[in-house]
């Protein structure tokens, strides 16, 4: 018997790390492809793995996989990330959470003749949208970062709130049909203790990992483990003291050191990374195998009207009113509503509470199981398969860069530019300078960039700007010709290593840079402008230097000097760009929409100021 499990677990994560590689190479989520093997593999397909195959051990190993699950997301909501969008991601996690929750319960019970304790139960378990769906869905269709923050916060923070929400209207109107001010009172402590004891595990990691000698030779990897186990103990701990208070204890603790000055982050972030996908992989196959379609089927018509409702109007209503506000572009706004897909969380809990009512209540069992599990399923499958040809649609993916040559210029320039959230593409043909780039996080896509092609496998149809950055001369101006002669690239920029070959760069069109003058001037700066080099070296980090047009109506015809009040402190105007011709702009100069300007100061003040110039961007 324990010979056959060991078989099961091995087969599940096989097809789960298969699922995610299918997922990478098609640009698909790859949880389309884990429900899918779960469906193979359970008792509507092959039976290999069913409810008796895991006993009465499936709760613990479901507890503890999403304990990991919401601990490495949370391990990566960065503050800076949240900066991007405050206020609407309070929004989203409250008044957006709330109508989920109302909104949901209303149409299970009117569509399914569901009774309320049942229909808030499921409303509660399809508030998550969960950044195990999400973050596949944004890894393949890259967006602002303020719309990759939102939406990302919103499901780790909701996958916490709507799984203790859960278990306390389970527990307080299912089982116990207690009051609504017990069920408040409930929700408040679990969050208390899984926040108090967060803290304290994230406080005793920090300090252990930073202040304590973890050996010299194997600190990395023993700073991974203690991570790791610490997740672990703070879920245990807090849910010792009160069930399902573990989630948010893994959450707190995963945010905190996320955003501590940890020691080994790269590694223990890697690490994390490679233990969730194997996890999750697990988990995903692992309920969807429990899936029965009879319990789906004998939802009918009311099950596609709860579908329908989720996705057409609940979704749409709560990120519509969540995001009002100049923050987000109308289009953005749309492809938000249309990305709220259900995961981990609700299957996991549905299935354990379906467990329990097996016996006393089964039809709101099969009930409770079916509406989540169809609306997971319908939700995974349109949004995660739809959303790269909406987002496409809606022209909402930041602007695509071609570089050609994965070198150390190619990917230095890969670094900076997805800094400021473009959706940067490195075209590389040799097996050593990709592997550098992809273990670097880059995009990398193989082939021969002065091969027509493979620049239009590549994106070039869709690319505004293509740098051409190898180290041969011949190669970066052929790449350049045929950007410009074949797909009409905005800007096309080369790289020319040779100096005496720019004026040939010149003469055919082609805008260049020449790093031995590059070099010579960056030099020449240190020496005779040191203050404005150190400045410029740090630029990125704390300081910043961006050009963008000006397309908001305000502040056409205004001047400068008007406008000035209105950008972010520490920010300002270096630049005009009009009709070709570049001026530094004095305090009368009149702003006319489209003009292009530079501005010049602090990370986040130019950041916020791009925003208010130009609110479609």
């Amino acid at each position: 018997m324990a010979g056959e499990l060991i078989l099961v677990v091995a087969v599940i994560v096989a097809v789960g790390v298969v699922a995610q590689i299918l997922g990478d190479r098609f640009r698909i989520p790859s949880i389309i492809f884990l429900i899918a093997a779960g469906i193979v593999l359970g008792p509507e397909g092959l039976g290999y793995v069913t409810r008796d195959t895991f006993g009465g051990a499936l709760p613990s190993i479901v507890g503890l996989s999403v304990a990991v699950i919401v601990f490495e997301g949370a391990f990566h909501l960065s503050a800076q990330k949240l900066r991007e969008a405050p206020r609407e991601t309070i929004r989203l996690v409250t008044v957006g959470a709330a109508i989920a929750l109302v909104g949901t319960a209303v149409t299970v019970r009117y569509a399914l003749d569901a009774p309320w304790d049942i229909s808030f139960l499921v409303g509660a378990l399809l508030v998550a949208t969960g950044p195990t769906v999400v973050t596949p869905i944004l890894e393949v269709v890259p967006t602002r970062d303020s719309v990759e923050a939102a939406l990302e916060t919103e499901g780790i923070v909701n996958d916490v709130t709507a799984a203790i929400l859960a278990i306390v209207v389970f527990e307080a109107t299912v089982l116990s049909h207690e009051t609504g001010a017990i069920i408040v009172e409930e929700f408040v402590v679990r969050l208390g203790v899984g926040a108090l004891v967060g803290v304290a595990v994230a406080a005793a990691l920090w300090v252990g990992v930073r202040y304590v000698d973890l050996s010299p030779g194997s600190a990395p990897q023993n700073a991974r483990l203690l991570v790791l186990a610490g997740a672990l103990v703070a879920y245990g701990v807090a849910d010792a003291f009160r069930g399902e208070a573990g989630l948010a204890a893994v959450a707190v603790a995963g945010v905190l050191l996320g955003n501590l000055d940890l020691p080994y982050e790269e590694e223990i972030s890697a690490f994390k990374g490679d233990v969730t996908l194997l996890v999750l992989s697990f988990v995903f196959i692992a309920l969807t195998a429990l899936l029965r379609f009879e319990d789906v089927l004998s939802l009918g018509l009311g099950g596609l009207v709860v579908v329908a409702a989720v996705v057409l109007v609940i979704r749409p209503a709560l990120v519509l009113l969540s995001t009002v506000g100049d923050r987000f572009t109308r289009n953005e706004r749309l492809f938000m509503s249309f990305v709220g897909p259900r995961g981990i969380i609700p299957a996991s809990v549905a299935t354990l509470f379906a467990v329990q009512l097996q016996e006393s209540q089964p039809d709101a069992a099969a009930l409770l199981v079916g509406t989540v599990f169809l609306v997971i399923l319908s939700t995974v499958v349109l949004e995660g398969g739809f959303a790269r040809y909406l987002a496409e649609y809606l022209d909402i993916i930041p602007m695509r860069v071609l570089i050609i040559g994965g070198g150390t210029v190619g990917r230095a320039l890969a670094d900076r530019l997805e800094d400021r959230g473009e959706n940067v593409v490195i075209v590389e043909n040799d097996d050593d300078a990709v592997e550098r780039a992809r273990n670097a996080g880059h995009t990398v896509h193989i082939g021969d960039g002065s091969d027509v092609d493979t620049l239009q496998s590549a994106g070039a149809d869709n690319a505004k700007t293509v740098v051409a950055a190898t180290g041969d001369d011949d190669v970066n101006l052929l790449v350049a010709q045929l950007a410009n002669a074949r797909f009409d690239i905005e800007t096309v920029i080369a790289r020319t290593n040779n100096p005496n070959n720019v004026a040939a760069f010149e003469d055919l069109g082609v805008q260049t840079i020449s790093p031995t003058m590059a070099t010579a001037q960056a030099l020449d700066n240190l020496i005779e402008r040191p203050a404005l080099a150190d400045w410029i070296s740090g630029m990125g980090e704390d300081g910043d230097v961006q050009e963008i047009a000006v397309t908001a109506d305000d502040l056409a015809g205004r001047r400068v000097a008007d406008i000035a009040p209105d950008l972010p402190g520490g920010c300002l105007i270096a630049l005009v760009s009009r009709d070709g011709d570049a001026q530094v702009p004095h305090g009368d100069f009149t702003l006319e929409r489209g003009d292009r300007i530079t501005l010049l100061g602090g990370h986040d003040a130019v950041r916020e100021a791009m925003r208010v110039c130009h609110p479609d961007g």
